[in-house]
């Protein structure tokens, strides 16, 4: 919708996440949405990252970045968070950002927002579903509107969370997007930016 602005703040280790995020911000693009895509800061020691060469290559890859910033929510009409499954748990790196925006919160400067989450993670039960209802356990203290897919439309049968959108990366963790993501990501996007441009016009 024309006027409407997205936020698509995620973090990402060693891709998918990433990847994720950019088909939701085209997406968002294509439905009349002003988009910025912003990533999170890392926080894992050097050590860490060096250790696994997917995670290493993203990060050299995506350092230079733009980095979301509390501007970036507060600017929002619609925010989708995007985090890998840690333990069923957010990842801490997103879950710092969040913690970062205490004085936004406290100025009711996060309430009345549409938001919604996505997710990956190794296998089918990693722990997807928790993270997302983990992730909207905040957005009830931001005062915020959670804007979960349901099955708002016949396609999300086929990906089949209506908590958010997800991926299993498989044992590899690197199996790629496919047409049931995509289209599971392009619906939430256009979804979120309707029900945002909706809240924005009360």
């Amino acid at each position: 919708m024309a006027g409407t602005r997205l936020a698509v703040i995620y973090y990402s280790s060693t891709g998918t996440i990433h990847k994720m995020a950019e088909r939701l911000a085209e997406a968002g693009e294509k439905a009349g949405a002003e988009v910025r895509l912003r990533q999170v800061p890392e926080l894992a020691p050097a050590e860490a990252i060096a250790s696994n060469a997917a995670w290493s290559q993203h990060f050299d890859k995506t350092k230079n970045e733009p980095k979301a910033t509390a501007d970036d929510v507060v600017w929002a009409d619609a925010v989708l968070f995007g985090s890998p499954t840690r333990y069923g748990n957010v990842a801490s790196q997103l879950k710092q950002f969040i913690d970062t925006l205490g004085p936004q919160w406290g100025q009711g400067l996060l309430a009345n927002k549409a938001y919604a989450g996505f997710t990956a993670s190794m296998t089918a039960h990693g722990g997807q579903e928790s993270t997302l209802l983990a992730l909207y356990n905040t957005i009830y203290h931001f005062g915020g509107i959670v804007v979960a897919p349901g099955y708002t439309d016949p396609l999300k049968f086929a990906d089949g969370n209506p908590y958010g959108v997800s991926h299993v990366t498989g044992g590899t963790n690197d199996a790629p997007l496919g047409d049931a993501q995509y289209a599971a990501l392009d619906h939430l996007a256009q979804r979120i930016v309707s029900i945002g441009s909706r809240l924005k016009s009360e």
